[in-house]
């Protein structure tokens, strides 16, 4: 994958967590910070600030609570 897929990928989606992208490319979630982190340097992208897990299950997956959002 290179960075203009995960671009297209996010001006498409808007949003998309990470679990969601590393399932969409096959990629781990570390390469995938590191691709996002040049977006992010740019401006073109957030990562979002997600609710909190509710604490009480422990079952919350922490790819699904990081959330990258596209900025025009």
């Amino acid at each position: 994958m290179i960075l203009s897929e995960l671009r297209t990928y996010l001006q498409t989606h808007r949003r998309a967590t990470l679990s969601d992208m590393a399932l969409r490319f096959g990629s781990d979630p570390d390469a995938l910070r590191g691709m996002l982190s040049k977006w992010i340097s740019k401006g073109s992208v957030v990562k979002l600030l997600a609710a909190k897990p509710c604490g009480t299950c422990c079952k919350c997956d922490p790819l699904t609570m990081e959330i990258y959002e596209w900025r025009d």
